[in-house]
């Protein structure tokens, strides 16, 4: 009988959901691992294996494996010059990344911003919004599900700045590059994603705090196949 009640124990365990993430604090920094500059995926293979995922285990996502879908999309590739992984019209940079965590090991839960320079997140905004943004996204609940969302956010002034009228396809080149840069660096990780473009506008920035002057193109939602 003990030995009954005892396995029975562990299974429950076994499928009992992780506990929360923490809230993040206002302002907190976290600082990402070190970002890998070469693996054991070629590049033929992730493109061949690239599908959109909308189906994400529960699992949580590696604190290591977030900075790296970070960098393959906004990451400093050239310290000296500050050339990013991604290109960029005349390098104006004016994409911006928030990380908003669900589950995250090592980082609690909010809205980060993420700072390419320092390959480094700053709390936004804290709580779980996962289940807020995927009713902004025309209620597709399926992005509550993912441990992450990265939403691509931009600043079109630094490229206008420069480019004028042509400053709004530049951007969203930009932002189309820096997307697959991601989704490919999931494959490479064992990971999934979908690039999310539909969604009300007005909703979202209820959601995630954006900067003066900055408007969201896309979110991508990452995780673990189920």
């Amino acid at each position: 009988m003990t030995a009954t009640i005892t396995a029975a124990l562990a299974a429950a365990l076994a499928v009992a959901p992780a506990a929360p993430a923490q809230p993040a604090i206002l302002g907190a920094v976290t600082v990402l691992p070190p970002p890998r500059t070469d693996g054991t995926v070629a590049v033929e293979r992730t493109l061949a294996q690239r599908r959109s995922l909308r189906s994400f285990a529960p699992r949580p996502l590696a604190l290591a494996d977030a900075g790296q879908l970070l960098w393959a999309a906004q990451g400093v590739s050239d310290a000296a010059q500050g050339r990013r992984t991604a290109p960029s019209a005349g390098a104006t940079y004016p994409l911006v990344l928030y990380l908003v965590a669900g589950r995250v090991d090592g980082l609690p839960a909010g809205v980060h911003r993420y700072e390419p320079p320092a390959h480094r997140l700053a709390a936004v905004a804290g709580g779980d919004p996962r289940a807020d943004i995927a009713t902004a996204a025309r209620g597709q609940r399926w992005l509550a599900d993912a441990p992450a969302l990265v939403v691509i956010a931009a600043q079109p002034q630094r490229t206008a700045a420069r480019y004028g009228a042509r400053a709004e396809r530049y951007v969203a080149i930009e932002a189309g590059a820096a997307a697959q840069n991601l989704l490919l660096q999931a494959v490479a990780l064992g990971l999934g994603g979908t690039l999310v473009g539909a969604f009300d506008d007005a909703a979202l920035r209820r959601v995630v705090p954006l900067g003066n002057g900055e408007q969201v193109l896309a979110i991508v939602a990452v995780g673990h196949p189920r």
